[in-house]
């Protein structure tokens, strides 16, 4: 039976007042922008003006209506989808690899695995596109997937050595003494158990690459022009509602991973504690 906690004194008290104050300011300022743009997403007029002359679906109209969103969208989509499936598989082999092997160079490599997520973008996008330039690479489905994959491969990396920082060795073990070949051991074990870690790092790697823009500049060509790249231009050419629009749908977006997120974390949690 656990005993109950002692009283807080006066100073523990005030101490986390002021830090419910310090938080929610803090919280209140970062997501202030945000909350600034959803509402012009749902303004009838034409322009970006505070108060708002009224409420209109309009905006939303033109994303579907427009030749160029919905294009946009679906690149997107299919980018980001086939990334992330790429940057899962490679980035759980990477992580359980690196979790069995024991080798020198060893923190050497993982520094190489996550590089992409410390060296800025833009010097990325640089060097990728001057390596694909004379491979042909440069306005192809297949080099913004690729270099999509190289920057969401680290968030997989990441979360999947996390899990596996807690995950039991002796089951897979006895899974092999038991008879079961490697493959049958790893998809009947050992990937159940570590499928919220491949998750959240896919959910990571995905909206790495939906919202990624300065590699899409880079190298994709006019007909892979994503929702990101397609809101960058609109900025430069003219100031429209629809971008506002079209940034509360990556925010609603954004908002349901992070709930998966916080879901899968649960789970793992307790897969945690069962075993």
């Amino acid at each position: 039976m656990a005993l109950p906690s002692p009283p807080r004194t006066t100073s523990q008290k005030t101490g986390l007042i002021l830090t419910w104050i310090a938080s929610i300011l803090v919280l209140v300022f970062l997501i202030a922008p945000i909350l600034a743009i959803i509402p012009l997403s749902f303004s009838s007029g034409s322009f970006l003006t505070y108060p708002l002359p009224g409420f209109s679906l309009r905006w939303y109209e033109e994303i579907l209506d427009s030749g160029k969103w919905v294009p946009a969208l679906r690149n997107s989509l299919i980018v980001g989808s086939v990334s992330t499936l790429l940057a899962t598989v490679l980035g759980t082999l990477a992580a359980i690899g690196l979790n069995r092997a024991n080798f020198p160079l060893k923190p050497a490599v993982m520094g190489l695995l996550l590089s992409p997520m410390i060296v800025p973008v833009v010097i990325t996008a640089v060097g990728v596109y001057f390596f694909y330039a004379p491979l042909g690479l440069t306005g192809s489905y297949a080099g913004l997937v690729l270099a999509h994959t190289a920057l969401g491969a680290p968030f997989v990396v990441i979360t999947v050595s996390a899990t596996l920082a807690s995950f039991d060795m002796a089951m897979p073990r006895a899974a092999a003494i038991s008879g079961a070949p490697p493959l049958v051991a790893f998809f009947r074990v050992t990937l159940p158990l570590i499928a919220p870690g491949v998750a959240s790092g896919g959910l990571f790697a995905f909206a790495t690459s939906f919202d990624e823009v300065v590699v899409a500049l880079m190298i994709a060509g006019p007909s892979q022009r994503t929702l990101p790249r397609e809101m960058f231009s609109g900025i430069r050419e003219s100031i429209s509602p629809t971008i506002t629009a079209v940034a509360t749908v990556l925010v609603a977006t954004s908002v349901v991973l992070l709930v998966c997120l916080e879901l899968l974390r649960r789970r793992s949690e307790r897969l945690t504690k069962g075993h």
